[in-house]
């Protein structure tokens, strides 16, 4: 597996993985009716935050299965594994990386599914969300890792 930084020609790559994974993982804590307004992103806006971000991939043999990015202040804005990749170290890969690119704490809109995960990373809950998107109530978590 090669940790990579993200390119402009990724995009349709990584928005295919981003929504095969919401539709197989996050299934088990979401709704139909929440997965579905979930993938109702802004394309534009997803691929410009991919650009502006310290934005990475991690492919195997060619093929991305994960990625990841971080803007400036510290929000981590995606981390996504394929759903055939769970459990393979990728999201520790892209962690480690992205929380090398930014001093002070770090911030995330926490997914249930994702939650477990960035707790054994020393993430902390700072608060429960419900979030409206397009009409549908969405739950997530505002975490927050605290550094010196």
């Amino acid at each position: 597996m090669i940790l990579r930084a993200y390119q402009p020609n990724d995009f349709l790559e990584v928005y295919a993985l981003f929504k095969d994974t919401v539709q197989r993982i996050n299934r088990k804590d979401y709704s139909d009716k929440q997965i579905k307004v979930c993938l109702q992103s802004d394309l534009a806006l997803f691929q410009k935050r991919l650009s502006l971000h310290k934005s990475y991939v991690v492919t195997n043999q060619d093929k991305i299965v994960g990625f990841g990015d971080i803007d400036d202040t510290g929000y981590l804005d995606h981390l996504y594994v394929a759903a055939d990749n769970q459990r393979k170290g990728i999201a520790t890969c892209l962690m480690e990386q992205l929380e090398k690119e930014v001093s002070g704490p770090i911030y995330a809109d926490v997914s249930i599914t994702a939650r477990p995960f960035f707790e054994k990373r020393k993430y902390k809950v700072v608060k429960h969300q419900t979030v409206l998107c397009h009409g549908v109530k969405l739950h997530n978590y505002k975490m927050v890792l605290e550094r010196d």
